[in-house]
């Protein structure tokens, strides 16, 4: 039904995001990739990920992964310490994430995991030793979250109680510091804010949304870009296969304006190590843009927030962590 949208782009990378793909049998994984070689163009040598719970990764099904299309592994392990996961309510153990590291490793070279941080009362030793098991464990790429608190959550109530501390930004911030310094001295690169990847294994999917690439969401709550539009799949699982099988696209879309993009582009650009620059809004927002970065970047350049070299604009160390507010303050507002 969707085809007809990727008629002139070649498909780099295909990725099964969360829920919880791990949960597919390698057959459903098999038949959704036919469905998608049968009628995309696909670049050689596609990067395809799958995202994995450490307790879905047994061995009898790291190794039918291995045999399957899949090529790249990101496994959501969050942390290696039992009172981290058990706040964080995951149905995983330490023991578990350990071992669905090792056995993905004896299959897949390509593996991405994930951590967070900012997790009330870790400390700053704790997280260390969380980067240093991920360095012993050779993982090529590393992604880093801080914890948000979602409503309704377990997590809020607890807070809310007084039972745990709440999140602490400056924490968060010390942490987030702290994982930059140590995982670029061992030859990591911050590719993206969150991303840390050694060479030749960054994310080809990360990379290609900060790029403002278009990508194709299928299902429901999935959600499409495809350069001037944004689009977005209904969330409900039963009217959305309703809805498929009357042969109707339970969608809603939206057509991003110039400013909307000039916005999107300086959000995006800010996150990368390619930074945002002068000459690509002239040439895609106008002069009138490229004239309103370079004056109200002023301010946050001499506040140390924001380093401008050769037209390009990119975060200081200390901006990192305010990334979003120092994007919300260069966007154009009607």
């Amino acid at each position: 039904m969707r085809k007809d949208e990727a008629e002139n782009l070649c498909i780099e990378n295909i990725y099964f995001g969360g829920g919880t793909p791990s949960l597919c049998s390698n057959d459903e994984i098999t038949r959704i990739l036919n469905t998608v070689f049968e009628h995309y163009k696909i670049a050689e040598n596609p990067e395809i990920t799958l995202e994995a719970n450490p307790d879905d990764l047994f061995p009898e099904k790291i190794k039918v992964l291995s045999n399957s299309p899949i090529n790249r592994l990101s496994i959501g392990v969050q942390s290696f310490f039992e009172e981290d996961l058990t706040l964080m309510n995951r149905a995983h153990n330490a023991k578990e994430a350990l071992e669905s590291i090792r056995l993905a490793k004896r299959y897949f070279d390509n593996i991405s995991v994930d951590l967070i941080y900012g997790i009330p009362n870790m400390s700053l030793d704790r997280w260390n030793q969380n980067i240093d098991t991920l360095l012993e464990l050779d993982i090529p790429h590393i992604s880093c979250y801080a914890l948000t608190v979602e409503e309704n959550t377990a997590l809020e109530k607890l807070i809310a109680t007084g039972k745990i501390s709440p999140v602490n930004d400056s924490y968060a911030a010390k942490h987030y510091q702290h994982l930059v310094k140590r995982l670029e001295s061992e030859g990591y690169i911050n590719y993206e804010f969150s991303n840390f990847g050694k060479p030749n294994y960054f994310s080809r999917n990360n990379t290609n949304y900060w790029l403002g690439k278009p990508y194709i969401g299928i299902g429901p709550s999935a959600h499409s870009f495809d350069g001037v539009s944004r689009s977005w799949n209904i969330s409900n699982n039963i009217k959305y296969f309703k809805a498929i099988e009357n042969g109707v696209l339970p969608s809603e879309k939206e057509i991003l304006s110039l400013t909307d993009r000039y916005n999107e582009y300086i959000m995006t650009g800010l996150r990368t190590q390619l930074g945002v620059s002068l000459e690509s809004i002239e040439n895609n927002f106008g002069l009138s843009l490229r004239k309103h970065l370079k004056k109200e970047s002023q301010q946050l350049i001499v506040q140390g927030l924001i380093i401008e070299e050769n037209g390009i604009y990119h975060l200081t160390q200390e901006g990192k962590f305010l990334g979003d507010g120092i994007s919300s303050k260069l966007f154009f507002v009607d």
